[in-house]
């Protein structure tokens, strides 16, 4: 695997730090990945390796290998994976409905991961599967993955700014009362069944921006913005106003127009966690959920 590191030269005010202490203070480095990179002498100063005592001087060139040895419980396998944007941090996949992202008890092959594993493979990455989002089994759309220890920390850090924003299209049952506004709930895990949720006081705060694109006679197609990313929370927030998504078995009802929920997630922006640069992916709503918008349509 070639080589992938980040580089930065010591600022005049920062000389005589403790080499961890600036990478903490400065570049927001966590404690782990620091000791991990020095304890497997992936951390250099002008071309030599460091230990973590090391003392900063002002205009030193500091070296941090990002690729390192990694395994994971998690069987290769070949599949088609539809990749819209990858370098060498991270990489972001449109991931089709009835896919798991990652494996499970009952689901250990044919997941994203599995998948994924095996590109990396292919490619000669030495990367494990760091996913920075999930989406549930029957929601098609955007995931983002971080390749190495460094992407995974620098964005589950960024994903709480607004410059981090996770957007889907939802074709729900009945015409929502308001064409915009904001969900405001507390989700709470279901005790007597484990795999739903439900609005309660006991919760966790749960955050939605809604905003209606497209309004037909028994449905509306809605644009929906995360602020919380709790599980099921857009499922949940929709069913508890009245207007589930249609063909949610789980929170509404099944459909014959389609054979799962009709959400996808079809856009995505992040920082990026090298330079900071904002990147924007959008993707088109999936085949199903389109049939299913010139159906209701039709009615």
């Amino acid at each position: 695997m070639k080589d992938n590191k980040l580089v930065y030269f010591v600022e005049k005010e920062r000389e005589n730090s403790k080499i961890k202490d600036y990478l903490k203070q400065v570049h927001g480095f966590s404690t782990r990945l620091i000791r991990g990179a020095a304890f497997s002498e992936r951390l250099f100063v002008n071309g030599k390796v460091v230990r973590l005592s090391y003392r900063v001087a002002a205009g030193d060139k500091i070296e941090i290998d990002v690729n390192k040895a990694e395994s994971q419980n998690v069987d290769p396998e070949k599949m088609d994976l539809n990749i819209v944007y990858e370098d060498s941090d991270v990489i972001v996949l449109n991931k089709p409905a009835n896919m798991i992202v990652h494996p499970t008890k009952n689901y250990q092959h044919g997941t994203l991961s599995n998948g994924l594993l095996y590109y990396f493979r292919e490619k000669g990455e030495n990367c494990i599967v760091r996913l920075v989002n999930r989406l549930d089994m029957d929601t098609s759309g955007l995931v983002l993955v971080a390749k190495n220890q460094f992407s995974h920390m620098a964005l589950a850090r960024d994903m709480k700014l607004d410059s981090f924003k996770k957007e889907y299209i939802a074709i729900v049952s009945g015409n929502l009362s308001d064409t915009k506004g904001t969900i405001n709930k507390p989700i709470y895990k279901e005790e007597t069944e484990p795999i739903r949720r439900v609005i309660d006081e006991r919760g966790l705060e749960s955050i939605t921006h809604f905003e209606v694109l497209e309004r037909y006679k028994n449905a509306d197609k809605v644009k929906l913005i995360l602020e919380t990313g709790r599980t099921h929370q857009i499922r949940v927030h929709l069913s508890s106003i009245g207007n589930s998504i249609i063909g949610d078995s789980l929170y509404g009802e099944e459909s014959h127009l389609i054979k799962r929920q009709a959400l996808h997630a079809f856009k995505l922006q992040f920082p990026h966690p090298r330079d900071g640069r904002i990147v924007n992916i959008e993707v088109e709503l999936p085949e199903d959920i389109r049939e299913l918008i010139d159906a209701v349509k039709g009615e």
